[in-house]
C-alpha cells in the first residue's frame, strides 16, 4: 500500500480506510433513516458498528495507531453513533420513551465532553480510553440486538449507564491533560503517571 504521510505519520492504512468508509456511508444511513427504510438502515448501521470494532483492533494489533487515525476514527464514531441514536428516535422510540431519562443524561455528558475538549484544545479528542472503548463495544452490541432481535431493558440500561460512566471519566481526563494524545488508558493510569513524575 502506497504511503501518504501527514506530520510524519503514514495515514494510508487499513484502519483509516475502514474509518473513512464509516464517514462516507453516513449520508446513506441518514437517508435511509429519514425516508423510513428500516431494513436498509439496519444493514448499513450494523456494518458500520462491526467496522468500528475492527478498525481500532487492527490498528492496535498491527501497531498502525496514529494521531490522524485516532481523530478520523473518533469523527467516524460520532457520525455512526449519531445515526444509531437517530434510529432510536425514528424506529424504536415506543420502546425507548419510558426509559428516556438516562439516554438524555448520556447525551448531556457526551456533548459536554466535546465542549470541554474544544474549549481546552480546539480539536476532537481521540483519547480512546479503556472505558470509552468498552462502552462502544457494549453499545454496538445493544444497537445490533435492538434492531435485529428487539428491545431488552437490562441491556439498554447497561449500555447507556456504562456510556455515562465512560464519558464522565473522559471529562475528568480532559480536565487533567495538557494536550489530547493517543495512548491514554484512563484516569487511573493518568494519575499513576502524574505520581511517578512527581517522585
Amino acid at each position: 500500500m502506497r504511503q501518504i504521510n501527514v506530520k510524519g505519520e503514514n495515514i494510508l492504512n487499513v484502519p483509516n480506510l475502514i474509518s473513512l468508509y464509516r464517514l462516507l456511508v453516513f449520508p446513506v444511513i441518514l437517508f435511509m433513516a429519514l425516508t423510513g427504510r428500516e431494513n436498509g438502515f439496519v444493514v448499513l448501521l450494523c456494518i458500520s458498528l462491526v467496522s468500528d470494532v475492527l478498525d481500532g483492533n487492527i490498528a492496535r494489533l498491527f501497531k498502525l495507531q496514529t494521531n490522524f487515525g485516532a481523530a478520523l476514527d473518533n469523527l467516524a464514531d460520532i457520525f455512526t453513533y449519531a445515526m444509531a441514536l437517530l434510529g432510536l428516535f425514528v424506529f424504536k422510540w415506543t420502546d425507548i420513551e419510558p426509559h428516556a431519562w438516562i439516554l438524555y443524561l448520556f447525551l448531556g455528558v457526551f456533548i459536554l465532553s466535546y465542549i470541554i475538549a474544544f474549549y481546552r484544545f480546539g480539536k476532537i479528542p481521540g483519547l480512546h480510553l479503556y472505558s470509552a472503548v468498552s462502552a462502544g463495544y457494549i453499545q454496538s452490541i445493544f444497537f445490533f440486538v435492538l434492531f435485529v432481535f428487539g428491545f431488552y431493558t437490562w441491556m439498554y440500561y447497561l449500555a447507556i449507564a456504562w456510556g455515562v460512566i465512560a464519558y464522565v471519566e473522559k471529562i475528568l481526563v480532559l480536565l487533567r491533560l495538557d494536550d489530547v494524545k493517543i495512548g491514554v488508558k484512563g484516569l487511573y493510569w493518568l494519575m499513576k503517571n502524574e505520581k511517578k513524575q512527581i517522585l
